[in-house]
C-alpha cells in the first residue's frame, strides 16, 4: 500500500476548529459547565480525547476517581428504581428520547469529530438511539409474564419477570452512542440501573449522552444514579467485570476481549451479554439483481471505512458473474469521495488510528502472499495530514478462504471468492469462527430459503447488505460473536430474571406428579 499520487487535494479542519465544534455541542445541549469540569488541555492528565479526522488530541478528559462509588450509587438506587412502576420508568426513557431528538444534529456532529463517521451515518446512529428509546417506552407496558395450566386442581402456575440489578455496559468506539442506548433504554424500563464504561477513544460522546440522561432523570423526578458513567481505561472496565454487584455485564468489542470477560464474569456467577467480532459474507447468485446487489455491497463493505462489526468482509460470487460483479464494485469504489467526514459529499472518512491502518496494511500484504489480487487500499491525504489515516477501500480476489480471510480486520477490505454450487457457498459463509451477519442476493425463492435455513449467523438477510440493522429485531450473533442479543424482539428478557410462581387456592395440599407423603 502506497500513497495514491492521484488523491485530490483537500483541506482538513484544524485542531482548533474541531475543539470549537466540540465545545459548541456541549454548550448547545446545556452541558458546558459539567464538560468544562472534565475537559483539560491536550497533554494534561487524563484520557486523551482525540479525533481521527486529523489525528490530533483535542482535550484530556478527567477519569473517574472512584469507580466503586459509581457502582455503589447504582446499586443503592436499584431498590427504589425496581419498585417504580414500569410505565413510570418508561417516562424517563421517553424524556431521554425527546432530548435526543432535540439535539440530534449536535450529537451527530460530536460523533463525526470523535469517530470520523460521515454526517449521514452519524445522524443515523443518533436516530438509532431515538428509535430504541421509542421501542423501550412501548415495552414498558408490555413486560408480560405467562399463565401456565397446572396439573393440580385449585392451583395457578405463573411465570413472572423481575429486574436483575445493576447492568454494566462496555461499548466500543465504532458505535459510541447507539450501543449504550440499546442497552440503557431497555435496561431502565426493565427496572435495572446502568453503569456505562465507554471506549477510552470516545469519552466526549459519552459525556454528552450522560449529561442528557442525567437531565432526563431530573426532569421526571427519577434518581440520577440510575445512569452512571465510568471514564477510564481497561482497569476501570475490569472493575465492572469483577464487581459482584453488577448482575449483568453487556460488553461490545473484540473476540479477544470476550474471551477475557466471559470467564471472569462467569466465575462470580454473573450474567454476560457479549457482542464480539463479525466476519460477514454475502453470496451473489446468477439469479441476483446485480444493480441492487452492487449498491448494497458497496455500502456494506465501505461504509464507516469498514469499521462496523456488520461490515461486509467476504463476497462469495458465482463464477459466472464474478468478473462483472468485481468490475462494478471496483468502478464504484473509484467514485467514492474520501476525506473530511463532516464535508458534504464525503462517503468514506478516516480509520480510527494508526494501528488500524497498520492492521490493514498487514492484512493486504498477507492476502497478496496467499495469492490474492489486491485492488485499491491506497492511503489518501497523507500529504495534508500525516497523523490521520484515510484509505481507499480494497477489493481482494482470493483463490481460497485462507487464514487471513477468516480473520476479522477492522478496515475496508472486501475479499472475493467464487463458487459453483450454492451448498458450497453456504459452507464458505459458515466456515469462519464468527457468526454475526450474512446475506444473499438472488431472485430465486428457493435459493433464498435454502440460505435462510443454512446460514449459521444471528442475522440472515436476503437482497440487502450485512449492515444497517433495525432495532425492531434482536441484534447479535453466534459462535465467536458471543451469542448475545440486544434491542428488539424479546431481548428485554436478558435484562430481567424469570421466576416461576405456584399459587394454591384450593384448601388442599396435592403434590406434583401425584406424590403421596404422609
Amino acid at each position: 500500500m502506497t500513497e495514491n499520487p492521484n488523491a485530490p487535494a483537500a483541506r482538513l479542519p484544524t485542531a482548533d476548529e474541531l475543539r470549537t465544534r466540540v465545545l459548541r455541542v456541549f454548550d448547545v445541549i446545556g452541558a458546558a459547565g459539567s464538560a468544562a469540569a472534565r475537559l483539560g488541555e491536550p497533554g494534561g492528565q487524563g484520557l486523551p480525547a482525540g479525533t481521527p479526522i486529523t489525528g490530533d488530541v483535542l482535550f484530556t478528559v478527567a477519569q473517574t476517581d472512584d469507580a466503586d462509588c459509581v457502582i455503589s450509587d447504582a446499586a443503592q438506587a436499584f431498590p427504589v428504581w425496581r419498585a417504580t412502576p414500569a410505565p413510570v420508568r418508561g417516562a424517563l426513557v421517553g424524556r431521554l428520547c425527546e432530548l435526543l431528538r432535540t439535539y440530534r444534529n449536535a450529537l451527530a456532529g460530536l460523533v463525526t469529530v470523535e469517530v470520523g463517521k460521515i454526517t449521514s451515518e452519524a445522524l443515523g446512529e443518533v436516530q438509532e438511539m431515538i428509535d430504541v428509546c421509542q421501542f423501550a417506552v412501548g415495552l414498558s407496558r408490555q413486560l408480560y409474564g405467562r399463565t401456565i395450566a397446572s396439573e393440580r386442581p385449585g392451583h395457578r402456575l405463573l411465570e413472572t419477570w423481575h429486574p436483575l440489578g445493576v447492568v454494566g455496559v462496555i461499548t466500543a468506539f465504532n458505535f459510541p452512542v447507539a450501543v449504550w442506548a440499546w442497552n440503557t433504554a431497555v435496561a431502565l424500563v426493565c427496572g435495572d440501573t446502568v453503569v456505562w464504561k465507554p471506549s477510552e477513544l470516545t469519552p466526549l460522546t459519552a459525556l454528552a449522552c450522560h449529561a442528557l440522561a442525567v437531565r432526563a432523570a431530573h426532569d421526571v423526578g427519577a434518581p440520577p444514579q440510575v445512569a452512571g458513567l465510568l471514564l477510564g481505561g481497561r482497569d476501570v472496565g475490569a472493575q465492572l467485570v469483577d464487581d459482584p454487584r453488577v448482575a449483568l455485564l453487556s460488553a461490545t468489542g473484540s473476540v479477544r476481549m470476550g474471551r477475557q470477560v466471559g470467564p471472569r464474569v462467569a466465575a462470580r456467577f454473573g450474567r454476560v451479554l457479549l457482542e464480539l467480532g463479525g466476519n460477514n459474507a454475502a453470496i451473489v447468485t446468477p439469479a441476483a439483481d446485480l444493480d441492487l446487489a452492487v449498491r448494497a455491497i458497496v455500502f456494506a463493505a465501505a461504509g464507516t471505512c469498514g469499521q462496523r462489526c456488520t461490515t461486509l468482509r467476504r463476497l462469495i460470487v458465482h463464477h459466472s458473474v464474478a468478473e462483472e460483479v468485481v468490475q462494478r464494485i471496483v468502478s464504484a469504489y473509484r467514485q467514492l469521495r474520501i476525506g473530511d467526514p463532516s464535508q458534504q459529499g464525503t462517503l468514506v472518512g478516516p480509520l480510527i488510528h494508526e494501528r488500524a491502518y497498520r492492521d490493514m496494511v498487514g492484512a493486504l500484504q498477507q492476502a497478496a502472499a496467499d495469492g490474492g489480487e489486491v485492488i485499491g487500499g491506497e492511503r489518501h491525504l497523507a500529504g495534508l495530514c500525516e497523523s490521520a489515516y484515510y484509505v481507499a477501500p480494497a477489493v481482494v480476489r482470493m483463490p481460497a478462504q485462507t487464514a487471513i480471510v477468516a480473520t476479522e480486520t477492522f478496515a475496508p477490505i472486501l475479499y472475493v471468492l467464487t463458487y459453483h454450487d450454492l451448498d458450497e457457498a453456504i459452507a464458505l459463509n459458515n466456515a469462519v469462527p464468527q457468526g454475526l451477519s450474512s446475506a444473499i442476493f438472488t431472485t430465486d425463492l428457493r435459493e433464498a430459503e435454502r440460505f435462510i435455513d443454512g446460514s449459521d449467523c444471528g442475522i440472515v438477510n436476503v437482497n440487502i447488505g450485512t449492515s444497517g440493522a433495525e432495532i425492531g429485531g434482536a441484534f447479535g450473533g453466534e459462535k465467536h460473536t458471543g451469542g448475545g442479543r440486544e434491542a428488539g424482539s424479546d431481548a428485554w428478557k436478558t435484562y430481567m430474571r424469570r421466576a416461576t410462581n405456584t399459587i394454591n387456592y384450593s384448601g388442599e395440599m396435592p403434590l406434583a406428579q401425584g406424590v403421596q407423603f404422609g
